[in-house]
């Protein structure tokens, strides 16, 4: 099957689209066609080696963990699933099985191939609603299961000001319709040409990067390393919240306050939701720019070096 890969450790020019063995279900695991995926900036962090010293990356290394396709085969013990169901999620790579933090991870083989094999057991798979199009369901893989995550953890009161770092990205721009609906007012990160967009999606206020306005109640990151909170955390009220999900975990000395709450939002065992609740909610996502596979490494090298407003899906897989 055809499949992007890494080779070896390095930025995505050096991904390939190649030919790799159709991955087979074991035990408790489901073979699906991959008719969409969608990228991740996460997807680039173990073929760029930031993880090396805790994981040895094999190679090749096919890329990707948000998919939505048709179950083809089953391995042995499945019951939740049947060949022919259509189904969506988010997979990540088995090589980070240590790091899944749950006794149910939902593990795959890469999501931008045309099969894929995951774990049928887990809260991250679900069936995929008929009324939810299939490239919607692959971009929601990650980022309706932590928008809607932080969302909840969150818990925006009606009236509070939210700080939105990142609003531009795939969970920022399914999160702000979530927190206009709790009736807060959004003041979204962006540049000037996505005013428009973010004002749609339910943003009172469009900033520039860094130009953070003082005394927020909330304030959410999707984009600055923990390391960099600071301005962030800065912009708050006293006793204001700040919830990130980014790496490394927030510590004290780089948030600068102790006046203020802090808290990395990493929901690896579904307490706060699963792909059915994503699909139930009604979340949808903004898709920035569709591709073929055989054009899946120049969507990893735009993702890399562009200004995405929404999600990048690979549409077009299966011949």
């Amino acid at each position: 099957m055809r499949a992007v890969v890494a080779t070896g450790y390095g930025p995505p020019d050096q991904f390939i689209l190649a030919e790799v063995p159709i991955p087979e279900p074991g035990p408790g695991q489901l073979q699906v066609r991959v008719a969409a995926a969608a990228l991740n900036p996460a997807d680039l962090a173990l073929p760029r080696g930031d993880l090396r010293s805790m994981i040895d990356l094999p190679f090749p290394h096919v890329l990707g963990n948000d998919f939505a396709g048709t179950v083809t085969a089953l391995g042995d013990g499945v019951t939740e699933f049947a060949a022919g169901d259509e189904v969506f999620g988010h997979a990540v790579p088995r090589v980070m099985r240590s790091m899944a933090g749950s006794d149910r991870p939902s593990l795959g083989t890469g999501t931008l191939a045309e099969y894929v094999v995951i774990e049928a057991g887990t809260p991250f798979v679900a069936r995929r609603p008929a009324e939810l199009p299939v490239a919607d369901a692959a971009a929601l893989g990650t980022s309706g299961l932590t928008a809607r995550a932080v969302a909840i953890t969150a818990a925006v009161a009606p009236g509070e000001t939210v700080l939105v770092v990142g609003a531009t990205g795939g969970m920022g721009t399914v999160l702000i319709p979530l927190l206009r609906a709790a009736k807060a007012t959004v003041v979204a990160t962006g540049r000037p040409g996505d005013a428009e967009l973010l004002r749609e999606l339910g943003a009172t206020e469009v900033v520039g990067y860094g130009d953070y306005p003082e005394g927020v109640d909330v304030a959410v990151n999707f984009a600055v390393p923990g390391t960099s909170l600071a301005p962030i955390a800065a912009a708050l009220r006293p006793g204001g919240r700040l919830y990130t999900v980014t790496f490394p975990p927030p510590r004290p000395e780089w948030i600068g306050r102790d006046d203020v709450s802090y808290q990395l939002i990493l929901d690896t065992n579904a307490t706060l939701g699963t792909m059915s609740d994503v699909a139930a909610d009604g979340l949808r996502p903004v898709i920035a720019a569709r591709y073929p596979l055989e054009e899946g490494v120049r969507a990893y090298i735009d993702l890399a070096t562009g200004h995405t407003v929404g999600k990048r899906v690979i549409t077009t897989i299966t011949s």
